[in-house]
């Protein structure tokens, strides 16, 4: 078992043991709320408390109750909760707690270290953040200092403590959320350094140290994994630039971080559940997680399925309409973004930390107005992929900041919109059906995309192509199944061993050229048990270190796939014809030497050469395709993608027997006492929808949206109904 699978075992363990000791599992209580501080600051900053808090805090509290939500987010923020070392000021945290549990409502409280108190730097100035020239970044409370350092640390998990003696003695006190949008470095962008990477003051190149110690044992495994001559651990220093040699150590460095932020949340998780061990821990990745951070990023190498394993809930922020108009998410990114929040959350649920509750302001850029439907859409989509909470972002109106006047659920004065009115509402049937929701989680998916966390290292700290190219070819496929309403799970390519693949009839593997050991020793092993893999092209070009493999199929997979690749032809545009249907790839076609006569010639490329095989192996069989087709129907996307029916039906994938419109969606929740069904219309006209399905017995049916019921009789369940314009109807079936 290789280092990463370790850490991420002992990550994995910590959580289930914490999920048993805190996390609320069995309870029937489905947090829905604003944030909301007391007054109109805008997180994190705070409203200082006077004679009139009170009345007005109470006043706002009751208008958010009696809109039907039954929570709100407080936030607490270090540097106005330890002004000086030492003496706390918490007084808006309790008595935002004591005011709520007066109106009956519950606080999930959110904690800010990233802006800090000026005496931390005073004290230890060496706690500074540094980028590559190693010279320390001022801290204008924003981005505060280095948790690398153990001075920092101690401080900065003191004041997590010191919170929690607070909000335990809170009646209306629910959970925490430990770290708003983990990075390397929040709240700040260092434009005065040219592409500045974090951290390296000499905090984080010893704990850096300490890992590679970890990792590879000795001085001399380390010098030959780099390509160094390196006589003292001292001389070990992150990368600061790339070089014409082997980048394994631009890769162990973002490898590292991905681990190092996951444990740093953890250490947050350890510090409250010393004081706290009965209340719900959470955290949640920033938007737009998870389809363009990478652990190349400089700013945020955060790996979620890593940090999932930190806390009793991971989960996301969700800005659709965040700024610019041209930069809305269509709808195929919006359902990514929810569909891959749930995988990366492990199917255990997720909080959604923020969801946009108001229209985007960015400076003088102001942003699309969010409705009502909006609304709708993105909380009921959230709920149907296993959401156990919903946090809108926010009640009040940004009062100050570049976001001035956006993102409020009401006005700025507290007038109600349509739109807060419309969300209470959902709240309310939200907590009216919690009882189902919180036991049900998403169908099962017969189809599953591998997503590499590794693979936008490939080439290292200059390489700029691989960056995004795993986002998009994942997007490319995810919108192939989506389109066609086949659910699919999305895997992380260093989870998959020990995993049960073999409850997938087809497995996805797009842009698959960096692979590590595990994850080819695992999908070769669910092919030969009777898998169905489909491969794009170059599998295993290279290893997790970045180094090429002997043969391309590497890691033996030419047993598997029955050829070789004898040679590629670079190219934007490559035509494919697959039978009757065509559709195009990008990058490179690939050309193939056959090594078994049992290989079958599947697919051809322009000039009649073959373009992908299907090969036979084990119980199983896999298909190689030459060149790269999720990323190009992701950059030019084809309405229903001939590809993603080819897959289906070589996979023997069971089709629902839906009869809509193309742009509704079909969900599905399933749990012991029951299920529920799910339709979206995500068009601009009202849509008639069929559907029916088998069910395991006989069950009394409640349409939730507009309270229709009925029972089904014998064990069918079939209904004929009309999904209004950008809305939601949702069938809850009860056993």
């Amino acid at each position: 078992m290789n280092l990463f699978r370790i850490v991420f075992s002992v990550l994995a363990l910590s959580a289930a043991l914490l999920a048993q000791e805190g996390a609320p599992t069995k309870s029937s209580f489905y947090p829905v709320s604003v944030w909301y501080s007391g007054g109109k600051a805008r997180a994190p900053m705070l409203e200082e408390v006077n004679g009139e808090s009170a009345r007005l805090w109470k006043g706002d509290l009751l208008k958010i109750r009696g809109l039907g939500f039954n929570t709100v987010r407080t936030w607490v923020e270090w540097n106005a909760g330890e002004p000086r070392e030492g003496e706390y000021h918490l007084e808006n945290l309790d008595l935002l707690l004591r005011l709520a549990d007066e109106v009956g409502l519950k606080v999930i409280v959110q904690v800010y270290v990233d802006s800090a108190p000026e005496w931390m730097g005073a004290k230890y100035p060496e706690g500074r953040y540094a980028a590559q020239d190693g010279l320390p970044i001022p801290s204008q409370a924003a981005p505060g200092f280095c948790f690398d350092n153990k001075n920092v640390r101690k401080a900065v998990l003191a004041f997590f403590q010191e919170v929690a003696r607070h909000a335990e003695k809170g009646k209306a006190f629910y959970g925490w959320d430990l770290w708003s949008e983990p990075a390397a470095l929040n709240w700040a962008r260092v434009g005065y350094k040219s592409e500045p990477m974090f951290c390296y003051c000499p905090a984080s190149m010893e704990r850096f140290r300490d890992w590679l110690q970890m990792k590879y044992g000795t001085l001399e495994k380390l010098n030959v994994a780099w390509h160094r001559t390196f006589t003292d651990w001292k001389q070990v220093e992150p990368p600061r630039y790339g070089t014409i040699l082997t980048y394994t150590d631009f890769m162990d460095w973002r490898v590292y971080y991905g681990y190092k932020l996951a444990e740093d949340l953890k250490m947050r998780n350890d510090a409250v559940k010393a004081i706290d061990v009965t209340h719900v821990t959470t955290s949640h990745a920033p938007n737009p997680s998870p389809m363009d951070r990478t652990l190349a990023d400089p700013y945020d190498p955060t790996d979620d399925f890593l940090m999932k394993d930190s806390v009793d809930y991971f989960g996301t922020s969700f800005y659709p309409k965040l700024t610019a108009v041209e930069h809305n998410w269509k709808l195929e990114r919006r359902v990514l973004a929810m569909d891959l929040t749930a995988a990366m959350t492990g199917g255990r649920g997720f909080y959604v930390g923020e969801l946009q509750s108001g229209f985007g302001v960015h400076g003088t850029t102001i942003g699309s107005e969010v409705t009502a439907s909006d609304l709708e859409l993105w909380t009921w989509g959230m709920v149907s992929r296993g959401a156990r909470a919903i946090n809108y972002y926010a009640f009040y109106p940004m009062n100050a900041g570049y976001e001035s006047g956006g993102y409020g659920m009401v006005q700025l004065d507290g007038t109600l919109t349509e739109r807060s009115r419309s969300a209470g509402e959902t709240a309310k049937k939200i907590a009216a059906n919690a009882d189902l929701l919180l036991q049900a989680k998403p169908k099962q998916a017969e189809a599953a995309i591998v997503f590499s966390p590794l693979v936008p290292l490939l080439g290292g700290y200059d390489e700029e192509n691989t960056r995004n190219a795993m986002h998009k070819a994942l997007a490319g496929y995810h919108r192939m199944f989506f389109e066609r309403n086949l659910p699919v799970e999305v895997l992380s390519s260093r989870e998959l061993a020990g995993r049960d693949l073999q409850k997938y009839k087809l497995i996805v593997l797009p842009y698959p050229l960096m692979m590590t050991n595990d994850e080819a020793a695992a999908l070769k092993t669910y092919v030969e048990n009777g898998g169905r893999l489909f491969v794009e092209a170059r599998p295993g070009w290279v290893n997790e270190d970045g180094h090429a493999q002997g043969a391309v199929p590497g890691f033996g997979w030419t047993e598997m796939l029955g050829v070789r690749e004898s040679s590629i032809d670079p190219g934007k545009q490559i035509e494919v014809k697959w039978g009757a249907q065509e559709f195009t790839g990008t990058s490179f076609a690939e050309h193939f030497s056959v090594l078994d006569d049992k290989a079958k010639v599947m697919a051809k490329f322009a000039d009649g050469t073959p373009a992908g095989y299907e090969h036979a192996y084990g119980k199983g069989s896999a298909i190689l395709l030459g060149t790269f087709a999720g990323q190009s129907d992701e950059a030019k996307p084809v309405a229903m993608h001939p590809l993603g029916g080819i897959l289906a039906k070589w996979a023997g994938l069971t089709e629902p027997a839906l009869k809509a419109p193309a742009l509704v969606e079909l969900r599905e929740m399933d749990g012991k006492k029951g299920r529920f069904v799910f339709f979206f219309n995500h068009g601009e006209k009202a849509a008639k929808v069929e559907f029916a399905e088998e069910l395991e017995r006989s069950a009394n049916v409640r349409e939730i949206m507009i309270g229709e019921t009925r029972k089904v009789e014998g064990k069918r369940f079939a209904v004929k109904t009309e999904v209004p314009a950008l809305g939601v109807r949702i069938y809850r079936i009860d056993f």
